[in-house]
């Protein structure tokens, strides 16, 4: 009750503002004001997806309200729970798993058009992006990011699901990581966003893919603002949540959000909501209070009070234990039935012996090992070391050319996934043990220059394209050029008015206009940008009326016909011209 009253008494203080970005988000997204629960829908939780269900505490400060970080650019900066740089900053890791995620995405689902912004918007409510946790950039953290114990009360009951495995509790589940699944939520989304081959929800890579798979659920269009607002509050049943997420969501939208480093001091949001010390659970090292301790120091201007003769502190009772210091942890005893694990002494390649892909591309299986010892078996617990040698410009993702990553009990280790540069060439993962001297393993990789042909080439849009005599048609005329699906740039195209038929060319009917205003009926449209994209210039219709073509051809010879028609001038009725 401490934390909702403290959360109520923050909103006030916000005042009009706050009614004001609420009011902004409910129109742009078709909802009603914000109250706490949803209403009954198809985005409600079921038993089996309990994702939606009080799980934790949101840090649901807003853009345009969140404390402005008076630190920034200094060592220590950094507000509780706030963005690295104060409102909009997002850790440089972080960013690239919403980009990462958001790609994944439109190939795997490509009818759910969800946008990076979403996936962040929901890493910066539930974390502040793994903010303050020690964010690497191989996605994992140095401290976990764990909710409070789902016991009940304030929050959800949910007793034990995955045997501790993703939070440490083999009683009752937490959520766990960046994103905050509840764990049996993360057995029907999780996803591998890295590549190595886990599906691991405490690693920003796989959490922001799986919680693009969840948002996207039921087959959700969030380019619809009613799939939107459900995929959402399938989330966090509270409006209030749906505000400050979506708040986030257009924030970064618009352009406005720097990237920091990883390293960048900033106090973590505790998700269990524990700032006294005296919560359901007990925080990991580091992500306690964030109230800053009341100052001894007397403000300028006034009387310095007449200090008071503290009260003697009790002696500790030395058969009890003392609750301001945590319980020493005990020194792990040996297992005598375990044997102590050999050195490596060898390293073995697993996978694919054939390593390449297409400059700009992401190889297809990331880089494997097996660690071994001098009688062949499996060595656990080894740290190995992946390294990107060469000049082609590949990273792993995350960007970066060297991971390390140990080794599991069957000795394998695997990196992230490459991403090859935009330069054709080879180059090697050189994979070593750290402290060991032994033979490295040497992955060679080739990258394939990129296609510089056209095999398709269309008109972006179907918007009937007529207009009446001695007037000008309306609307851009796109046309894309593409390779196998992927946008081809440096295409060049010409464009010729033509009979309806789309041969030969007209000497009268749709004209462009030439640099001195004269017409002219074929015109070299450039090449394309990089999107693969070049724009015809203004079309215009003489006094001729009746049915034409403009026939685009690509520089390797592919052809498009566009259809165009020029109304007849006592015509009143739509055209029935074919679309392109």
């Amino acid at each position: 009750m401490k934390i909702l009253r403290t959360r109520a008494a923050s909103v006030s203080r916000q005042g009009l503002c706050t009614a004001l970005l609420v009011a902004s988000l409910t129109a742009a997204v078709g909802v009603s004001p914000p109250h706490n629960t949803a209403g009954a829908d198809d985005s409600s939780p079921r038993p089996s997806d309990p994702q939606g269900k009080p799980h934790g505490v949101p840090n649901l400060a807003l853009p345009d309200l969140a404390p402005k970080n008076p630190g920034k650019g200094k060592p220590g900066g950094g507000t509780g729970g706030d963005a690295p740089d104060g409102n909009t900053g997002i850790p440089k890791t972080a960013l690239a798993a919403y980009q990462n995620a958001a790609r994944l995405a439109a190939t795997q689902l490509p009818g759910c058009h969800i946008p990076w912004e979403l996936i962040a918007g929901i890493g910066r409510v539930e974390s502040v992006h793994a903010g303050g946790y020690g964010l690497r950039s191989d996605g994992s953290t140095e401290k976990p990011i764990r909710g409070p114990r789902l016991t009940g009360g304030q929050f959800a009951e949910i007793r034990d699901t995955d045997k501790g495995r993703w939070d440490g509790d083999t009683e009752y589940d937490r959520a766990v990581g960046p994103t905050q699944f509840i764990p049996s939520t993360w057995e029907m989304s999780g996803a591998d966003g890295n590549g190595d081959g886990i599906k691991d929800p405490n690693n920003i890579f796989d959490a922001a893919l799986g919680t693009a798979h969840y948002l996207c659920a039921n087959n959700r269009d969030l380019n619809s603002s009613a799939d939107l607002d459900k995929a959402v509050l399938s989330y966090n049943q509270s409006r209030e949540y749906v505000n400050a997420v979506l708040a986030w969501m257009r924030t970064y939208q618009s352009g406005n959000v720097g990237t920091v480093p990883d390293n960048t001091p900033a106090t973590p949001h505790d998700p269990s909501g524990d700032t006294s010390g005296t919560g359901p659970t007990r925080p990991s090292p580091g992500t306690g209070s964030t109230t800053t301790p009341p100052s001894n120091k007397p403000s300028p201007g006034k009387q310095t009070p007449t200090p008071q003769k503290p009260s003697p502190k009790p002696k500790p009772d030395p058969q009890k234990p003392d609750p301001q210091k945590p319980d020493p942890k005990p020194e792990p005893k040996p297992d005598p039935s375990k044997p102590i694990p050999s050195p490596v002494t060898r390293l073995e390649r697993i996978g694919a012996a054939k390593w390449e892909t297409t400059a700009g591309e992401t190889f297809t299986e990331p880089a494997k090992v097996r660690a071994l010892d001098k009688d062949r078996k499996p060595v656990a617990g080894a740290r190995v070391v992946f390294d990107i040698v060469g000049d082609t410009g590949a990273r792993f993702l995350g960007n970066t050319t060297k991971v390390t990553a140990p080794t599991g009990e069957d000795g394998r280790a695997a990196a992230p996934r490459v991403l090859a540069g935009d330069k054709a060439g080879q180059f090697t993962v050189r994979v070593t043990v750290v402290g060991k001297d032994i033979a490295p393993v040497d992955i060679h990789a080739t990258v394939k220059p990129a296609p510089t042909h056209a095999d398709k080439i269309v008109r972006v849009g179907n918007q009937r394209l007529e207009t009446s005599p001695n007037s000008a048609f309306k609307g851009e005329i796109v046309i894309q050029a593409s390779n196998g699906g992927k946008a081809m740039p440096g295409i060049g195209m010409t464009a010729t008015v033509a009979p309806a038929n789309g041969e030969g060319t007209v000497k009268t009917g749709p004209y462009f206009k030439d640099k001195n205003g004269k017409p002219i009926r074929t015109v070299d449209l450039g090449k394309t940008a990089g999107n693969g994209q070049v724009t015809l210039p203004e079309l215009f219709a003489d006094d001729l009326s009746g049915h034409f073509t403009i026939r685009i051809v690509s520089s390797d010879g592919q052809v498009l016909l566009v259809h165009l028609n020029v109304l007849a001038p006592e015509s009143t009725q739509p055209s029935t011209t074919p679309k392109t």
